[in-house]
């Protein structure tokens, strides 16, 4: 997974609860580092990267690239013990903004309706339909209209999904939230067979996916060898995606949770040529797609994954003068700590007792415990920053009595 340094969103982690003991604290271990909090604080943490700093840190990825490091590198540097490889074919992408359970396109000249089951195409007539749409109904079919005036006509019912396609290779789908052009085909895909509901799948060339998935991943103004690296990353992550697909009915999604794609609409002519550069370039171990997890900013120090080639090593390329997120302070109230654990009463200390081990104050947060006056609450953190909404786990505390307010 990745998050974007173009958009500055936190990748979307799921807050996990901590449970609360109410016993009285008990005293923590010696080698925990220890925050005492006495009344209403201020509580200011300063933290390295963006991101949960697994894999290639994009920040670092243009540091590199401003060194003269060409992305080949770049990318060996970041997933050592991977292999190169080619990756081709397919992808099918869940478009999370299409919320209905039709898909209407916009009419065009060669539309094409075909049915999945025993499969079938028809050359949807010129008949001066503005739009085209698919729904799902009960028993697994599919009913086909077009809206001609103020109302939608059937103009055909088949069982199985469908899928829209045209003669010019893009089509443009129509969604409550408005219109975004997509290549490839547009799918009305059951979730579950037979089912009437139905989500909308794009279904495109590996290659046609990445335009739409690179300059939202990377600035496309960034150096050529960085955004050439995004690319490698980005294809080999699809890939490993794909090998493992999401659900039955897609193999990828278009959010955070996967890689963000805006199809056409996204694509920029720097990204573009990156893609170009590095065509059906990726990385493979132990003969499978490398799952290529990125992010931000590793801080000056990459995190350790789930697997061998994602490794905690300490990273020369993420500190440039450009990277505003490489150090980060953000400050929060006891009192916010005490509104998300309650059962903890008011807050007297903060105690770290975990650590990976890897760079400034010992690395990013594994384990933290809330210590109130009525319980305790473990957390990890993860869960913190989700929690305070802070740029990475890697932080350090420091704790001040609030400043009351003084009248003029």
């Amino acid at each position: 997974m990745r998050r974007s340094p173009r958009s500055l969103v936190l990748l979307g982690a799921s807050v996990l609860v901590a449970s609360v003991i109410t016993a009285a604290p008990s005293t923590a271990s010696r080698k925990a580092e220890v925050y005492a909090v006495s009344g209403p604080s201020t509580i200011t943490l300063t933290g390295h990267g963006y991101g949960h700093g697994r894999g290639m840190s994009q920040y670092g990825a243009e540091g590199a690239a401003r060194q003269g490091i060409p992305w080949q590198q770049i990318i060996e540097f970041y997933y050592p013990g991977t292999s190169w490889g080619e990756q081709r074919g397919r992808i099918s992408v869940w478009l999370t903004g299409d919320t209905t359970d039709d898909v209407v396109v916009a009419a065009q000249k060669g539309l094409t309706v075909t049915r999945l089951a025993r499969r079938k195409s028809w050359t949807l007539p010129t008949n001066g339909a503005r739009q085209w749409r698919v729904n799902g109904l009960a028993g697994g079919r599919s009913q086909v209209q077009h809206l001609k005036g103020t109302g939608w006509r059937t103009w055909k019912v088949f069982r199985g999904d469908a899928q829209f396609s045209a003669a010019r290779k893009r089509l443009t789908l129509v969604t409550p939230a408005g219109s975004r052009t997509y290549r490839g085909v547009l799918r009305s895909a059951s979730p579950t067979p037979g089912s009437a509901a139905r989500d909308t799948v794009n279904v495109l060339s590996m290659e046609s996916y990445l335009r739409g998935v690179v300059p939202l991943e990377i600035p496309a103004s960034w150096s050529p060898d960085a955004v050439r690296a995004q690319a490698v990353a980005a294809r080999t992550y699809a890939a490993a995606e794909r090998s493992h697909p999401n659900a039955r009915h897609y193999q990828i999604c278009d959010t955070t949770q996967c890689q963000v794609y805006g199809g056409v609409g996204a694509e920029h002519p720097a990204a573009t040529q990156a893609v170009k550069d590095t065509a059906r370039q990726g990385l493979t171990y132990e003969g499978r797609p490398a799952f290529t997890q990125f992010s931000a900013s590793s801080g000056g120090w990459t995190s350790a994954g789930s697997t061998p080639y994602l490794v905690a090593q300490e990273d020369p390329y993420d500190g440039w003068e450009g990277n505003r997120v490489h150090t980060w302070t953000r400050t929060a109230g006891d009192a916010a700590l005490e509104r998300h654990y309650p059962g903890i009463g008011d807050l007297t200390s903060i105690e770290i007792a975990g650590r990976d081990g890897n760079g400034e104050w010992g690395g990013r947060v594994q384990d933290i415990t809330l210590v109130g006056t009525r319980g305790r609450a473990a957390v990890t953190g993860d869960t913190l920053r989700t929690v305070l909404g802070l740029r990475s786990s890697w932080f350090t505390v420091s704790v001040a009595p609030l400043q009351a307010r003084t009248r003029d």
